[in-house]
């Protein structure tokens, strides 16, 4: 065993042998036990770190695992790869399709040494690789196995999983089972989520990779100074990705927009025609970089607990989209309007206990002293144009006109403005609410307009709900006893105001998913937080 100074301070590494030939195959088995031996020192003595210079998963479970066999190898027999290990080596050159990076469960290391083995008679001897490729295996199952079932990125406040890890002692049986039953690929897919998001995604990370996969496209510039040059290079990247078939036509504008406007439907750009910068940008993106987007959409799924409610309502932030699901089933949809960048809706889980018909809105103090005391102080008639009354801690309605505002601030405010209920309340008729320290809830609006555009990360936090109406129907199609869907439409006609108690409460999930599966293809969404940037480097995705 030698030792390999590192330079300046750094601690030591042991490096285990890296050949030993054998001279009969049949040897091989023998020599791979010393092999493994040393292979588990020096795993112990660099503090977990393999010799692929990727850090072990589990370095107390390996270790043990080995010790169950003695220091056998486990994923071959004579200098022959048992069927296990060539599973095992497809989940992982194949780990994109579950949403995984291959070079994270040494795909690189592993893929070399199975071509020198396949290519050399003599390699097929080297007992000192197939103990290397026997740990190297034995990690990569472990965490894929953690990674398909918790999921690759960290744990975060609104994982509902309640555990977060597999113990070693379960790591350790279910690759032994793996390996006894021949059954490594079925073992581990059973590890995923059974989500119908979470299944959506992974066909649609197949039909994405079956229609990419062999097509090659250029980078576009994002700055130019020759117009027909550019167009002619938009043009040549549409052809290249089949979003345009110049065949038999004149290369003219009418051709180039309609090829635009296929790439931007497909990527959920908004489809004017033209090659702008974010659309530029996007026609940049490679193929692995949109399926790097789905792969951690999918490890949010597995985020989730492994068992859904009967009846829940998720909403998708960057997709701008409310589900009721009820039994697996989608029973009804609404576009929503989001918080925008700087006041972002947050991520939570809660129930929804309630919900109230022409409400009244107490505005938030962040908006009052932001947005709303310097326009007061211009000019107080602003209350009665945004129909603000002034509220006392006592709950008394306050003339404005007795008030100095110019001595009011943030550290001085001992008032409440509430906006009246009514259409032109910013509520609008409906208010949702549901459990959660950041004073958020779903409600209608006074401007549903809004709902036409195709960015609607615009609100203070809260959401909107264009289908507000539907959804308070469903919430109490069940309650019987009320008459409560008659109920509303009665109170809605008199627009009387009226909080409704739900009988059973319905679990929320505020969530945030940059790509969809539908129909067997991905839909695309803006980063509209920059979630995505910041799990990504974590994930190193």
């Amino acid at each position: 065993m030698c030792l390999l100074l590192a330079c300046g301070n750094k601690k030591k590494h042991t490096a285990p042998k890296q050949k030993q030939i054998v001279a009969n195959i049949r040897q091989v088995d023998e020599v791979i036990t010393d092999n493994i031996t040393e292979r588990l020192s020096a795993l112990k003595d660099n503090e977990g770190q393999l010799e692929d210079s990727l850090q072990a998963f589990r370095s107390t479970a390996i270790q043990d695992f080995y010790e169950q066999s003695k220091h056998t190898g486990q994923w071959s027999r004579d200098g022959v790869a048992n069927p296990a290990a060539d599973s095992m080596l497809n989940m992982i050159q194949h780990a994109e399709d579950v949403g995984l990076l291959p070079a994270q469960y040494h795909e690189p290391a592993l893929t070399a040494a199975w071509q020198q083995m396949s290519n050399d008679a003599t390699t097929k001897k080297d007992a000192a690789l197939w103990a290397k490729v026997d740990i190297l295996m034995t990690d990569a199952f472990m965490r894929m196995a953690s990674d398909l079932h918790f999921g690759a990125a960290p744990r975060d406040s609104i994982t509902l999983k309640a555990d977060s890890l597999y113990t070693d002692k379960v790591l350790i049986t279910k690759l032994q089972q793996a390996l006894q039953e021949k059954n490594v690929t079925n073992i581990l897919h059973e590890l995923e989520p059974t989500h119908e998001g979470y299944i959506a995604l992974k066909e649609g990370i197949q039909t994405f990779k079956s229609k990419y996969n062999h097509h090659h496209w250029d980078t576009l510039p994002l700055n130019y100074t020759d117009t027909a040059a550019f167009k002619q290079l938009v043009m040549n990247r549409l052809v290249q990705s089949g979003h345009l078939d110049t065949t038999g036509h004149a290369t003219d504008t009418t051709i180039l927009k309609s090829g635009i406007k296929a790439f931007q439907k497909e990527f959920n750009i908004y489809q004017d025609g033209v090659a702008g910068k974010r659309t530029v940008i996007a026609l940049n993106r490679s193929m692995h970089d949109w399926i790097m987007q789905a792969a951690v959409n999918m490890d949010r799924w597995r985020k989730l607990p492994d068992t859904l409610p009967a009846r829940y309502i998720m909403v998708n932030l960057p997709g701008y989209m409310l589900r009721v699901v009820d039994s697996g089933e989608v029973m009804m949809e609404s576009r929503v309007i989001v918080g925008a960048p700087h006041t972002r809706t947050p991520l939570l889980n809660s129930y929804m206990t309630n919900f109230m018909l022409y409400p009244y809105w107490r505005v938030p103090y962040s908006i009052v002293f932001k947005e709303m005391l310097p326009a007061i102080r211009k000019n107080v008639g602003y209350l009665a144009s945004k129909n603000l009354e002034v509220i006392d801690k006592d709950g008394n309605t306050v003339d404005p006109l007795t008030i100095d505002w110019t001595k009011l601030s943030k550290g001085h405010f001992p008032y409440v403005l509430r906006q009246m209920d009514g259409i032109d309340n910013s509520l609008g008729i409906m208010k949702f609410n549901f459990r959660n320290k950041f004073s958020v809830y779903l409600h209608d609006t006074n401007n549903r307009g809004l709902f036409k555009n195709s960015m609607r990360a615009m609100s203070h936090g809260c959401v909107r709900v264009q289908q507000w109406d539907s959804l308070a129907h469903y919430l109490v199609r069940t309650d019987s006893t009320g008459h409560k869907g008659d109920s509303i439409s009665v109170w809605l006609a008199r627009e009387e105001k009226k909080q409704v108690d739900l009988p059973q409460h319905i679990p929320i999930y505020l969530r945030y998913f940059t790509a969809e599966g539908q129909h067997g293809t991905l839909v695309f969404y803006d980063d509209i937080y920059g979630e995505d940037k910041v799990l990504r480097k974590k994930m190193k995705y």
